[in-house]
């Protein structure tokens, strides 16, 4: 069985807040520790059902970063769960939706301005 660590280290102030944050895998495409400005953490807990959810941001992360990482991060979502469905025909009309909402979001946030 192939193993992989992922590692999360995160540098707070005095008030905890992240000031950095820094990954490391021991199945990426490189083993150097890198930085990143946030990330969203969720895992599934099967016992009581629910998710369990850390989400970070260093406090020099500008906001239009932000809300580019917010689009971003709910276009992927639609894409795991498309391929988590299995083709059910229900989950790609919802994934439409999804779709849909993450364009509304991009307008009204200005995300996508100027590019392409």
């Amino acid at each position: 069985m192939k193993k992989a660590e992922i590692k999360l280290n995160v540098e707070l102030d005095e008030n905890n807040v992240p000031e950095v944050i820094q990954w490391s895998s021991t199945d990426g495409e490189t083993s150097d520790t890198l930085p990143a400005k946030a990330m969203f953490l969720s895992l599934w807990d099967a016992q009581y059902k629910n998710s369990l959810r850390i989400d970070l941001w260093t406090k020099d992360m500008p906001y239009d970063e932000m809300k580019r990482f917010f689009y971003e991060t709910m276009q992927t979502m639609g894409d795991s769960f498309l391929r988590a469905s299995g083709g059910d025909p229900m989950a790609e009309k919802v994934i439409g939706d999804l779709r849909d909402y993450c364009a509304h979001f991009a307008d009204k946030m200005e995300v996508l301005e100027g590019e392409g």
